[in-house]
């Protein structure tokens, strides 16, 4: 038969089945081949809360965003074109976000009136008239794929485990994919397994033939590679490109990287990818608790070794004691939260931007230290360099905040060239330091540098440089033990003006505003950091599809801010700061700077959507033009708008 072959500049695609479906797996597999294919991508995984929840429920549902496009993308996109559903849960669970004439692709196979009622529903939606304005191809993958598989005499439930490749296959035929790496990551995968490999290459093939020969498909699509700068990529979780960070960091320093990490969601993956990595110099140490964790870190640091430990904001709450303690010993620590929903348990595998005011003020007293925070998957390997920058230099922990959506997410990152990265210096303390009037030949462990304010870091054993550090008060200079009002006064103090030099490292502020320079600058601007620099990208290209003017700025440094967040601020009648928290930059902001920085707050666990922020800043344009502002709407992308 004759097939029409359609042309897309783009293409948001959800797999959405049980937790024990292969979403995940599947929609990976679908983004390494849509990688390999030169596409430009952004993905959203969504994991369900619980370990284990009940088949079929849905709060066992499991799914998968790709959004992949022929130019240059921010975000995983607001609604799926298609979805795969492989279940009556996960098609309800995602059935409010797919908007009116996409195609649906379900599996029928579980449609039965048990299944139906865990799932929430007294009547079938495939038969009942519910999906009337989408597209859709109601398909018993199921059936299909251990029909296809039955030669491996695989019990009927370990051959239907495989549907999820069938699955992976047709739609790989839909959009052009190429099918080489997927059969090849099954070999090696299952290579121990024959039977289970033969019969995952066989499903994933059939899934591609049944689009190839069934008439159900009248068209495929093609999305072609997206202009990219020339250069060497991989597709790169948040999670990896820390990792690969903090190996960076310790080839670029000479210091063996130690990581002391209590597995905790979603951190657990950089302990994970990290222990592969012992070539490099690099030690794991899974603990028994936070506490103890962070307190081998604190020691490895103490020991000259580039000091890690990892966690979410639960992690946080227990490590606050010892990164007090951090603070006073003056050393490098660098401690990576990979923010989740909070407080406590209850969205572990969901996303916020809530730890930023625990980061700030998280411990007893003044015991300030720097924050960086990387805006996309791929930008946590260039913000875990600086953040260890920071420590090494200014001899501070430092925390790094990240956050669910980017440990999960992923995206095309151009492998940096090994000669262009900065080295960092520990400098460290080799010979006594003390002047004449100081007793000469002695070693002050607390002679500051004049630039960085940081303490000489001496490994101890170094012969000449045996000095006193601990967690009580101590002298200036001496570190001997004090009790002085004064002197305490001083060392507080000196933390703190610490932190704040750490500002004049800091390069000038990107300010995206396109009419400034003519002289016809915007009059708002709006002001994020983390993850929410994809959707307010995408929101700010819509607003300005209006030609409509908006400026935008992301923070990296967050402690000390950039030293001219102040003036730029100023230039504009209304600062507009969209955060996944109750407002808590904003609150920096205002507290900071008296400006006026409004702020539109989310606290979902779901990342922001591009097309609801572009209408909320669509309604501060208006206020700003004395007009009524209306009330935003959450649309669906229009085809073709970069998102």
């Amino acid at each position: 038969m004759t097939r029409q072959v359609k042309q897309l500049d783009r293409v948001i695609i959800r797999f959405a089945g049980d937790s024990g479906d292969g979403m995940q797996l599947t929609g990976d597999r679908f983004t390494q081949d849509t990688a390999a294919f030169g596409n430009d991508l952004s993905t959203l995984p969504n994991f369900p809360a619980e370990i284990r929840a009940p088949a079929g429920t849905m709060a066992g549902v499991s799914s998968f965003q790709v959004h992949f496009a022929d130019h240059d993308i921010l975000t995983p996109g607001d609604a799926p074109d298609v979805l795969v559903a492989m279940n009556p849960a996960a098609l309800r669970a995602n059935l409010g976000d797919v908007p009116r004439g996409a195609t649906i692709i379900v599996d029928t196979h579980d449609f039965s009136a048990r299944n139906l009622a865990k799932a929430g529903y007294t009547e079938n939606p495939l038969t009942n008239g519910t999906l009337t304005q989408f597209r859709v191809h109601a398909v018993d993958l199921t059936t299909l794929t251990v029909e296809a598989v039955k030669e491996f005499g695989l019990t009927r439930k370990d051959a239907s485990r495989a549907k999820n490749m069938f699955a992976l296959g047709l739609l790989s035929w839909m959009y052009g994919r190429p099918t080489e790496p997927t059969t090849e990551f099954l070999t090696t995968r299952f290579g121990a397994k024959p039977t289970l490999r033969d019969a995952n290459v066989t499903a994933f093939r059939t899934g591609w033939n049944f689009g190839e020969t069934t008439e159900a498909f009248a068209v495929t699509y093609e999305i072609k590679p997206a202009a990219m700068p020339s250069g060497r990529y991989r597709n790169v979780t948040g999670n990896a490109a820390l990792a690969f960070g903090l190996i960076a960091a310790g080839q670029q320093s000479g210091l063996p990287v130690f990581l002391g990490s209590y597995p905790i969601t979603p951190a657990s993956d950089i302990l994970h990818e990290l222990s592969k990595h012992k070539r490099f110099g690099v030690t794991t140490f899974q603990a028994e608790d936070e506490i103890a964790g962070v307190g081998a870190a604190l020691g490895a640091a103490f020991g000259g070794a580039l000091g890690v430990t990892t966690t979410s904001g639960p992690g946080v709450c227990l490590k606050s004691e010892t990164l007090g303690l951090a603070v006073m010993l003056e050393l490098p620590l660098l401690v990576c939260d990979i923010q989740r929903g909070g407080p406590s348990t209850g969205l572990p595998t969901k996303t916020e931007q809530s730890d930023l005011l625990q980061a700030m003020f998280g411990r007893n007293g003044e015991a300030p230290l720097p924050i960086v925070a990387p805006r996309s998957p791929a930008d946590c390997f260039d913000a875990t360099l600086e953040a260890v920058r920071i420590a090494v230099t200014y001899r501070t922990p430092v925390m790094l905040l990240s956050d669910g959506s980017l440990a999960n997410g992923s995206e095309p990152w151009l492998l940096p060239d090994v000669a262009d990265l900065a080295p960092i210096d520990p400098d460290f303390a080799t010979a006594p330091n003390a002047r004449a009037d100081d007793g000469g030949g002695s070693f002050l462990p607390y002679l500051r540098d004049e630039d960085t304010l940081a303490r000489p870091w001496a490994v101890p054993g170094t012969p000449g440089l045996m000095n006193r550090v601990g967690g009580l008060e101590k002298a200036d200079r001496t570190g001997d033990i004090s009790y002085d009002p004064d002197n305490h006064d001083l060392m507080v103090r000196t933390r703190q003006a610490k932190v704040d030099v750490i500002a004049r490292s800091l390069p000038p502020t990107e300010v995206d505003d396109p009419g400034a320079e003519l002289g016809r600058g915007a009059r708002m601007l709006v002001v994020g950091w983390g993850s929410t620099y994809g959707a307010i990208g995408a929101a700010v290209r819509r607003v300005r599809r209006d030609r409509r003017q908006v400026a935008q700025v992301h923070l990296r440094h967050l402690n000390p801010l950039p030293p001219d967040l102040g003036e730029i601020l100023a230039r504009y009648d209304r600062v507009v700061v969209p955060e996944m928290n109750l407002g808590q930059l904003a609150l920096l902001l205002r507290g900071r700077y008296l400006v006026d920085a409004l702020s539109h707050t989310q606290v979902s666990g779901m990342p922001f959507k591009a097309a609801p922020l572009a209408d909320v800043l669509r309604g501060h344009l208006r206020q700003l033009d004395g007009q009524p502002a209306v009330q935003h709407s959450e649309r669906h992308p229009a085809a073709g708008v970069p998102a």
